[in-house]
């Protein structure tokens, strides 16, 4: 694509379906560095790469910081191994975290199947008890 093309705030925001406010916000996390055309921001097609890159990081469940550090070595070293090499952690790592979270997931799951079973019993224990005291208050 031509580095030449450039977009405004509004025309990313539109694109990606998000707001300007999350630009921003982005911008104020020191992942987009737009220009500046007094209070206009410009952004290059390198920032709306960035920006893909970032939702898509968040899709993937990349925190900004991560996705921050991944901007920071291609700045550092665009060599493609050493990204790649970076990425393949920033994945191993996070598919470990996700991981852990099922399994505590399934921990908790189990819990609360225990917990439910116990509540229907006592439910059933207590409406036989009052059935009964019913049949004898007929008596």
């Amino acid at each position: 694509m031509d580095n030449k093309v450039t977009y405004s705030i509004g025309e990313l925001a539109k694109q990606f379906d998000i707001t300007t406010r999350s630009i921003r916000f982005y911008e104020d996390e020191g992942l987009l560095s737009p220009r500046r055309q007094g209070q206009q921001r410009i952004y290059t097609n390198k920032d709306r790469v960035r920006l893909k890159l970032i939702l898509r990081g968040k899709r993937l469940g990349f925190s900004l910081a991560e996705t921050g550090r991944l901007f920071e070595l291609y700045d550092a070293d665009n060599s493609s191994a050493a990204q790649l090499q970076k990425v393949l952690e920033l994945i191993g790592e996070k598919k470990l975290s996700l991981k852990q979270q099922m399994e505590d997931i399934n921990v908790l799951l189990t819990e609360l199947s225990g917990l439910e079973q116990r509540c229907q019993d006592e439910l059933k224990t207590i409406s036989s008890s009052v059935s009964e005291v019913h049949s004898q208050e007929s008596l």
